[in-house]
């Protein structure tokens, strides 16, 4: 929705929008109503916990109970998202996916190919529409009706559905299925609906096709919603129009019906303008959709031949399909349905109570609100008010997260949760120092972080002698050489902030598990430092049991919620199911037994190994050294060096060198398994 310069820029800002996507939904959920409201929800929380660091999420189904935010503000927002379509429903729905903009050079292959399959889809079906009229016409009765006995697949006629209302029968058009058709007399909308229920369907996929009376005083709108085993969809037809099947029928889609399942179809009047009417409904198995509509005699002459060309382009289809180029896709919402949603009174889709205009957090806005268009969304005046330099909260929470990915502690130790129930700040002039200079240079995150990591605080060591120094002593001194501390100097420090809250010395921390696993690799010679593509290998339909093989940066490695890396979560990996503004922290026993035992990280070791020993080194202590600078980065101390030096066999004939390679491989190992290779100080 924003203006673009380039088409590199555009394909970035269309990518963006699948963040609003890939959320953790059940989508299988068949209450389609719920769903969407579920969908909605987390984006909402991953908004809030994200850019405001709130948990606007609370405020589903009552006011927040600590927070300033009513459910009013939820439910404001709530219809900006829901504004936006996320999801196709089916039994199991999907997400919605369009073909990523290209330039004119890259994108002629592609339109071609796309040219020449709708030209053949067109053929295909404007093929089997002739074929149809045909024998439609053929089996037309004198007065203009025609017999559903003589239909394809199973016909449920108006005399057989079940009606609510009253319903007015008519034969005034003279093109009907059976004896009639239906139709509501204009009146008493929204309460009357005709259910069309097959008996005895088989089973398979079928194509459901509405046959109704046309007519300029008909509804352009009527509601038609079909229940199958993919779920409920509803679909508005325009009755004023004629049916482009055999200028009787009008076709609903293609479904799934289980044998004896409670499939069926609901023409219904809410929020219609003109008559609707209901002559039937015909449920055709698709494997039929290439033969005639009847079983005539006639019909039955013509069969072979049309059903036999529709076949072979059908084939030609297929073919043109699965050799030709594959457009790049992304996923993304669609603007559809604009408009404010109503309260959920306890969050319950089906206790709807007052209307809830479309708007923002009303604690996070000063002056007035971005106007959002009546027939847009409003995520566009949503993205402005979020990066408003009015609003209070977004410049302040980045700044935070990134204080915490440098330092391992927010000035805010709950970065997703600024609220009462959050930890307040420890050092709020600078939080508000440090915001006001990330918006003054652009929201630049390189400046911001250049700014941090030449600051005092960010270059001091975290061994405590030196930081108690640093932090005691008068500017510009420096530690005589082999001066010790006082340790009443320690014990202050320590005792006054024992969390180390203040800052006076750099906090140790750990690598995170993408760390290990790059440093690992790129110690051992196996990193691969090609640069974007995709990762996912070619074929995966599922991410249960996926194996992870690749040796690519961990920035592009996979994240399925069903099947993590090994080593991502023995190293505190974040859940990707949930938002995790700060990964825990944990020492447990499974973390050492996996550089231990871990096939991988032996393979890995015995790769370093033979790297080691191919690179021309003078003797076996400058090869201990350099081991300890690449895995370590620090040389080793003498004690280090005496004690690999016994553990490492000599040089010696070419038929024991398998054997050295294996003791350096064991060497490299001890050294990813120590604590100092985990630790940064």
């Amino acid at each position: 929705m924003l203006p673009h310069e380039s088409i590199p820029q555009r394909q970035q800002q269309l990518v963006a929008t699948t963040f609003l996507t890939l959320g953790n939904t059940n989508l299988e959920e068949q209450e389609k109503k719920q769903l969407d409201m579920d969908v909605v929800d987390e984006q909402l929380d991953t908004i809030g916990k994200a850019f405001l660091a709130q948990t606007i999420g609370c405020a589903r189904c009552h006011d927040h109970k600590f927070d300033p935010i009513p459910t009013r503000d939820y439910y404001a927002l709530a219809g900006i998202l829901k504004s936006s379509k996320t999801l196709e429903h089916s039994n199991v729905s999907k997400w919605l996916e369009f073909p990523l903009p290209l330039p004119p050079t890259e994108g002629k292959q592609f339109a071609a190919h796309e040219q020449a399959v709708a030209k053949l889809e067109a053929s295909i079906k404007a093929a089997k529409e002739s074929a149809n009229t045909a024998v439609a016409k053929q089996a037309t009765l004198p007065s203009g009706a025609l017999d559903a006995k003589v239909l394809a697949g199973v016909v449920v006629d108006d005399e057989q559905a079940k009606k609510v209302g009253s319903w007015t029968g008519s034969r005034s058009t003279r093109t009907f299925i059976g004896d009639g058709y239906l139709h509501d007399a204009n009146e008493g909308k929204g309460s009357k609906t005709i259910t069309f229920q097959p008996d005895a369907l088989r089973a398979g996929k079928y194509e459901v096709r509405l046959a109704y009376s046309p007519g300029k005083s008909r509804s352009p709108n009527t509601p038609v919603t079909i229940f199958s085993a993919d779920g409920e969809k509803t679909v508005r037809v325009d009755q004023s129009s004629e049916p482009p099947i055999e200028g009787r029928f009008v076709s609903l889609g293609q479904f799934r019906f289980e044998q004896n399942g409670a499939g069926f179809v609901i023409v219904g009047t809410e929020g219609t303008k003109g008559h609707v009417t209901a002559d039937a409904v015909q449920f055709v198995p698709v494997e039929m959709l290439a033969e005639t509509a009847t079983t005539t005699d006639a019909s039955k002459k013509d069969k072979p031949d049309a059903s036999e060309s529709v076949k072979k382009m059908e084939a030609e289809l297929k073919k043109l399909e699965a050799s030709g180029p594959k457009r790049p896709m992304f996923m993304s919402v669609k603007e559809e349905n604009a408009g404010d949603t109503q309260i959920h009174v306890r969050g319950s889709v089906n206790n709807l109570g007052a209307n809830a205009p479309r708007g923002f957090l009303q604690v996070a806005s000063h002056g007035p609100a971005p106007k959002i268009p009546e027939k847009e969304s409003g995520r566009r005046e949503l993205g402005d008010w979020l990066a408003s330099r009015d609003n209070p909260l977004p410049a302040r929470v980045f700044v935070n997260r990134t204080w915490t990915w440098l330092f391992g502690a927010g000035l805010v130790r709950s970065a997703d949760n600024f609220g009462t129930t959050g930890d307040a700040p420890t050092h709020p002039e600078l939080l508000d120092h440090l915001a006001v200079r990330f918006m003054d240079g652009g929201w630049s995150v390189k400046q911001l972080v250049r700014e941090m990591v030449l600051s005092r605080a960010y270059q001091q060591s975290s061994s405590v002698q030196y930081s108690v120094f640093s932090v005691l002593s008068k500017p510009g001194a420096s530690q005589p050489a082999g001066a010790k501390l006082n340790t009443e100097h320690f014990s202050r420090a320590a005792q006054a902030d024992p969390e180390n809250k203040l800052l006076w010395r750099a906090n140790r921390r750990k690598l995170d598990a993408e760390s290990i696993r790059d440093t690992v690799l790129q110690v051992s010679g196996q990193l691969d430092l090609a640069q974007g593509g995709p990762l996912i290998k070619a074929g995966t339909s599922a991410d249960y049991g996926y194996k992870h093989s690749d040796t690519r940066r961990s920035v592009y490695s996979p994240v399925l919620r069903n099947s993590l890396p090994e080593l991502f979560e023995a190293f505190d990996f974040a859940d990707p199911s949930l938002v995790v503004g700060k990964r825990s922290d944990s020492t447990v026993a499974p973390q050492a037994l996996f550089m231990m035992n871990h096939p991988w990280v032996m393979e890995q070791s015995q790769s370093a190994a033979q790297k080691l020993l191919a690179a021309k080194l003078a003797d076996d202590r400058e090869r201990v050294t350099r081991a300890y600078r690449l895995v370590l980065g620090r040389v080793p101390t003498d004690g280090e060096v005496t004690l690999a030096l016994k553990f490492l066999p000599a040089e010696s004939t070419a038929s024991e060198a398998a054997k050295r390679t294996e003791a350096w491989g064991r060497f490299y190992q001890a050294l990813f398994a120590s604590v100092d290779f985990r630790y940064l100080n």
